[in-house]
């Protein structure tokens, strides 16, 4: 049986019960240089992920069978965390995209094959491209290749970019996490704008930042328009000011106001927490046209729970706030009613400077996932989530703690 290993990505694991339990996030072998390196690699293992985030380790003397969208193992799984040891080697992480030669010719990983043999399993074949007009592919023995114990300035990240194509942002943010510096950079570096951004919302703060000084200035002021404005503030807010100071100018001045807002309040207030990205409209908007504004795809649960009503302008700072419609009471009413007679007269706005424990019983008291945030004046400024809640209650180590 010849397995793929790129294709493994992300592929269910499940118990002897049938019950799945996480899914593949890569292979590891362990390299056996010789001296004319043609000893295939010896695999491990897999490496799997399991809820919360953690990566534990499968080995393959445990796997009873490798299906189309399935990997069945035998006994108990350790759920102890994965720690890669020097002499192991991760497929996906660190083999994918490295340039080897073949026939005294560069060409690039984009997938490798592993195959059972009487003993053990190991890799038997390496799929390579050439870039070029036409892009030309071989598949060919693991022998028939050189330079994959040599250490590479810039690998490149387009096969790990492809395994992980289908998958969450978080869980790319999880695969990166683990990957050593120099490779995380290099996959930061070919990830679009806005899949990098989403990336960086899920990592850790320490990564968040050492990604971001590693690119070009203006390169990180562009994912940083493409993150939410209270995300970017709280990154910027960990930067050096001077440093933070030329992003905000780098970008374009209508996405650095919302950023700059959210900076002039403190980080552990309503203020600071909020998102300026709610979803707002006029009273004079319908309840259908309020359905189609919350089933993007790209809104979080909590921000699409309800929609504000605002008097023109309806980007924040708004005109007036009139009040807030809940989705649950828009599925009740017709599609043609208007917004202003669907309102919850009951909840009242916060102001910017709740701090967070004002907040947190805020929403606990009223059992919200979302409030409004209105100033002195009245306008809607924003909307403090639970998800902001949670993130200043954890701790600030709590997504590293999530992986391990």
């Amino acid at each position: 049986m010849r397995i793929f290993v790129a294709r493994l990505a992300g592929t269910p694991v499940f118990d002897p019960s049938g019950d799945q339990i996480g899914r593949v996030r890569d292979v590891v072998v362990s390299l056996r240089p010789t001296a004319d390196g043609t000893l295939p690699p010896r695999v491990h293992g897999l490496v799997v992920e399991v809820q919360p985030r953690r990566r534990v380790f499968l080995p393959i003397t445990r796997v009873r069978g490798i299906e189309t969208g399935a990997v069945i193992f035998s006994g108990r799984l350790n759920m102890r965390r994965f720690e890669q040891r020097v002499t192991e080697t991760l497929t996906i992480g660190q083999l994918l995209d490295q340039t080897v030669t073949l026939d005294g010719r560069p060409w690039i990983v984009y997938d490798l094959a592993m195959e059972q043999g009487r003993s053990e399993w190991t890799l038997t074949k390496v799929a390579v491209y050439q870039k070029g007009k036409r892009r030309e592919t071989r598949v060919v023995d693991w022998g028939d290749v050189r330079g994959f114990d040599a250490m590479q300035r810039d690998q490149g990240a387009a096969g790990l970019i492809a395994a992980f194509e289908t998958e969450r942002a978080a869980d790319l943010a999880n695969a990166l996490h683990e990957l050593p510096f120099k490779r995380r950079v290099e996959v930061a570096a070919e990830l679009g704008d806005e899949r990098l951004a989403d990336v960086l919302e899920e990592l850790p703060f320490t990564d968040q930042i050492g990604i971001l000084t590693a690119l070009a200035p203006t390169r990180a002021a562009v994912v940083l328009s493409e993150m939410g404005p209270d995300d970017a503030a709280d990154l910027l807010q960990d930067l050096p000011d001077d440093q933070a100071a030329q992003l905000l100018s780098l970008m374009e001045p209508g996405e650095a106001a919302p950023v700059r807002r959210l900076l002039d309040y403190d980080e552990d207030t309503a203020g600071g927490m909020m998102t300026s990205e709610p979803v707002v409209l006029p009273p004079s908007a319908t309840v259908a046209e309020a359905l189609a504004h919350i089933r993007q795809r790209d809104l979080s649960p909590a921000v699409a729970a309800q929609v504000y009503v605002t008097r023109a302008p309806t980007e924040t700072p708004t005109g007036a706030y009139l009040g807030v419609a809940h989705f649950q009471r828009l599925l009740r009413e017709r599609p043609s009613m208007l917004l202003g007679a669907a309102l919850d007269h009951t909840i009242d706005p916060i102001r910017p400077g709740f701090t967070l424990p004002e907040v947190t019983s805020y929403l606990a008291t009223y059992n919200l996932v979302a409030a409004p945030v209105v100033d002195e004046g009245g306008r809607l400024v924003g909307a403090v989530t639970v998800d902001d809640v949670l993130d200043h209650l954890l701790p600030e180590d709590w997504r590293e703690r999530h992986a391990t």
